[in-house]
């Protein structure tokens, strides 16, 4: 354990897991159950392509995520702060999850017995693929010699131009979830309809709706476009990456048609990765999300 800090994130950032090593983040699991008695970690004990596979085969349940514990972020921290490794985490909006809360714990009963422990708990305002943007900005920092409390303040400053501009296959598992908030008031209960939604802050509103996939889809674009035009962006400026669940070909599909817009509309040539989307964002959005994350770089 060599580094200068150590990046751990709860499992809502999504970063496929591959990544997540390669960049040295560790990644406290989210838990998800199909009959509200069995929980399984995801990615650890249930794959996300597993999860989203018997949501297919089977559309009338409604499984459910549970957060990490105090302990689980305990266990993750605690080989750092025992080698004197400061330690960033970065956890899902606390408007969604009291995640974060567990990790604020977990540090608060660390630094009992370890009074010059390091560990600073972010709430990122964000979720899914945003978030894993989010961590490997920390990352960015990082890689690039940035100290502990310099990264900390950056990643203060960014948070707040993340945005994701996403659709779903309906509106149902939003409501079974619990997250239909303002997107109720636009859908209702039009049959066939589906939402067109930005997060921003922590928070989910609609923008628009739709009775087609493909429109409703290629709206998200839309709203990135006219994100960057209110930013006065240089696209160069923001990382991006898009978000799918269950079907990965028309998410391969959609970012072909993504970065030509992003060139045809003068923005010039962006690099967007392709991230599944996980269980702890998945169970309120149903196996058919689609979406693009943005947020300022770092450096």
């Amino acid at each position: 354990m060599s580094e200068a800090y150590h990046i751990v994130s709860d499992g809502s950032c999504d970063l496929p897991p591959e990544v997540a090593a390669e960049k040295n983040v560790s990644v406290v699991p989210f838990y998800v159950s199909f009959d509200e008695e069995h929980y399984q970690k995801e990615i650890v004990e249930i794959g996300v392509r597993e999860f989203y596979q018997q949501m297919v085969d089977n559309p009338k349940v409604y499984p459910k995520t549970s957060m990490a514990s105090v302990q689980d972020y305990a266990d993750v921290f605690l080989p750092f702060v025992k080698e004197n490794i400061p330690v960033i985490c970065i956890c899902i909006t606390a408007k969604f999850s009291g995640s974060v809360q567990s990790a604020a714990n977990a540090r608060d009963l660390l630094l009992e017995e370890y009074p010059k422990a390091q560990i600073a708990v972010i709430d990122s305002t964000v979720d899914t693929v945003l978030q894993g943007l989010y961590v490997l900005e920390a990352v960015r920092m990082r890689e690039s010699g940035m100290g502990y409390q310099e990264t900390v303040a950056r990643l203060e400053e960014i948070k707040e131009t993340g945005r994701i501009f996403f659709t779903v296959g309906n509106i149902e598992y939003l409501k079974h979830g619990g997250r239909i908030g303002k997107v109720a008031s636009v859908a209702g209960s039009v049959l066939g309809i589906r939402p067109i939604i930005t997060l921003k802050q922590g928070e989910i509103f609609a923008s628009g709706i739709g009775r087609s996939r493909k429109g409703t889809v290629y709206k998200t674009i839309d709203l990135l476009l006219n994100y960057l035009k209110e930013q006065k962006a240089n696209v160069s400026d923001y990382s991006i990456c898009l978000g799918y669940g269950y079907d990965r070909e028309e998410a391969q599909r959609f970012r072909e048609d993504l970065i030509a817009a992003i060139r045809n509309n003068g923005y010039g040539e962006a690099d967007i990765p392709l991230y599944q989307i996980g269980a702890a964002i998945g169970v309120h959005t149903g196996p058919y999300p689609l979406g693009i994350g943005i947020i300022k770089k770092s450096i």
